[in-house]
């Protein structure tokens, strides 16, 4: 198989998770403490694999500076896009009550918060085709840990979307397209930056590390809480052991 389409297959596959929790949250009646719970598990998983395999790698490979200025170029990149989005009703985009508004609510709140979807997906996507550059292979905890955070991101926000009365169609539809605009990211990763100067990986990978802690504080950890209280934080400690372990599998 060709390592182009491989890595958008990881990607798709990552992506494909968001369906997964999407149907689960449409089909069923999951309570809010067992939503939340999920999300704080999620988030954990996802810190252990920016801490010990994003920077790392990006460390690793382009050194101190480079990393440095692509994690924080990642936060304020997406802290900028998020604020847009946030001022057209994606705000509490991954909030399962009745948090989110209806379209009748405000007008084009469903185009922002598919956009805030897609912001949330494509950066944790880019550095599964990352890992695939010079002939090396996908990391097993970065994919564990897409995977693994994207079922209660799908579940969370379906579960929200739900109650401001979207449609299975725009459900659907929209968690479908991003887990193919994962999968094309994947590969766009790989493509583009096949031959790429060391430092430019480093930024890319640290890009989307910044881009993904800031996602986690800002959208992740207030559903968690909101719910799981006191318990958020020990819950995210066992997704981050999780997550730790399978890295050193």
């Amino acid at each position: 198989m060709p390592t182009w389409l491989e890595a958008g297959l990881w990607g798709l596959l990552g992506g494909g998770a968001l369906v997964i929790g999407a149907l689960v949250a449409w089909l069923t009646s999951v309570p809010p403490k067992a939503v939340a719970s999920v999300m704080a598990f999620g988030s954990g998983v996802l810190i252990s694999a920016v801490a010990f395999d994003l920077m790392e790698e990006a460390l690793r490979t382009g050194g101190l500076v480079a990393t440095a200025c692509g994690f924080l170029g990642g936060a304020v990149v997406y802290l900028a896009a998020n604020l847009v989005l946030a001022r057209r009703g994606a705000r509490h985009r991954k909030r399962s009550g009745k948090q989110q508004p209806s379209e009748s609510e405000q007008s084009g709140s469903g185009a922002a918060i598919a956009t805030g979807a897609l912001l949330d997906g494509v950066p944790e996507s880019v550095v599964l085709g990352l890992g695939l550059l010079g002939g090396g292979s996908v990391s097993l905890s970065v994919l564990a840990a897409v995977f693994i955070s994207n079922v209660p991101e799908g579940l969370s926000s379906t579960a929200g979307w739900k109650n401001s009365g979207r449609s299975a169609r725009y459900v659907f539809g929209v968690w479908g397209g991003i887990a193919v605009a994962s999968g094309l990211a994947a590969l766009l990763g790989y493509l583009l930056l096949g031959g790429a100067p060391p430092e430019v990986e480093a930024v890319i990978t640290a890009v989307a590390a910044g881009a993904i802690l800031t996602m986690i504080a800002d959208t992740m950890i207030p559903e968690a809480f909101e719910n799981t209280h006191a318990w958020t934080g020990l819950i995210a400690t066992v997704g981050f052991l999780t997550a730790f372990t399978i890295s050193l599998a």
